[in-house]
């Protein structure tokens, strides 16, 4: 089991960002699409942009949480990179791994100094990797 790189890691979610992007745009085109008409009014349209950003949070979170937890160990993006996401003891994650891995992100992007540590740790792990006691490994 050989750990993957940075390199990989960064194609992977750039891949799963275009896959997110096309599916957020259509979720939220909908959205506007039946109710955005209905809201004229500065007030419902700021409650309409924050339900927007709730789906948003929640989907990428399964999006996440459900692929890198499910039986390939991997989202779209790390499965045409042939990677997956591990345990330390190679199994599988749980649900809840997968959830405070994903969580964890938030405090690896700042500054993205927690993604650019994959690039320097001894097992290629991220902040969000050391948070959650995962690995991503080659297939």
């Amino acid at each position: 089991m050989t750990n993957s790189g940075f390199w990989k890691r960064a194609v992977a979610i750039f891949i799963d960002s275009i896959i997110l992007t096309i599916v957020m745009f259509a979720i939220m085109f909908t959205l506007g699409f039946f109710i955005g008409g209905m809201m004229s009014d500065p007030e419902s349209v700021a409650k309409i942009s924050n339900f927007g950003i709730l789906i948003n949070v929640v989907i990428v979170w399964l999006y996440f949480a459900i692929q890198e937890s499910g039986e390939n160990q991997a989202t779209v993006g790390k499965r045409v990179m042939a990677i997956y996401v591990t345990n330390k003891a190679g199994d599988r994650l749980s649900f809840p791994q997968a959830t405070i891995r994903y969580f964890s992100k938030y405090l690896s992007s700042i500054l993205m100094i927690g993604f650019i540590m994959a690039a320097f740790t001894k097992n290629k792990q991220g902040l969000h990797d050391l948070i959650a006691d995962t690995l991503v490994v080659n297939r």
